[in-house]
């Protein structure tokens, strides 16, 4: 079974993580193990495989992690990912924002420091404020302190999109019923 990392978004059990992180999984397997150890089956409520965004539901309220700027991130803030890496259970660390790039895709990505391994894919890149200021994507590979994070007001815009879809999808279903 693979593993990675999400981050709770809406208080209402949305989560947001890296589509590559729950490719290949049948709907009915994808689990989601909650900080506190409590397991809960997740359902896919909408991805997107350009900026490899998915948007994971379950069926439980939570704390859950606000969106900061991407814009406002400056080479040389701290950062600090948070994630499940080689299915260690929830860990951190802590870096720089080497740097800020837009991809050959359109996308915004902020590079850092911070060791991103693999199940640290779809975990939060968080700031001092502890406002998720990207989403732990990729690390080169054979290199360390080269991992790549796309922007918060991406996935931000991304994952409402996905929300909005899914929410509406389910409102249709209820009204055929």
């Amino acid at each position: 079974a693979g593993q990675g990392s999400g981050a709770f978004i809406r208080n209402n059990g949305y989560i947001v993580t890296n589509l590559h992180v729950i490719s290949g999984a049948s709907p009915s397997s994808i689990k989601a193990l909650t900080y506190g150890n409590e397991q809960y089956s997740a359902v896919v409520a909408g991805y997107d495989e350009k900026s490899d965004i998915a948007v994971l539901k379950i069926d439980k309220s939570t704390l859950y992690l606000e969106f900061g700027n991407s814009n406002d991130v400056k080479v040389g803030t701290k950062a600090i990912a948070a994630g499940n890496p080689a299915g260690l259970s929830f860990t951190i660390t802590e870096g720089i924002v080497s740097a800020l790039r837009t991809a050959d895709n359109g996308l915004k990505y902020i590079k850092t420091d911070d060791p991103i391994n693999p199940g640290n894919s779809g975990g939060p890149l968080i700031n001092q404020k502890a406002e998720i200021i990207g989403i732990n994507n990729f690390k080169y590979g054979g290199f360390e302190s080269l991992g790549f994070a796309i922007a918060s007001n991406e996935v931000d815009s991304i994952a409402n999109t996905l929300i909005g879809q899914y929410e509406q999808q389910l409102a249709e279903q209820a009204q055929q019923q």
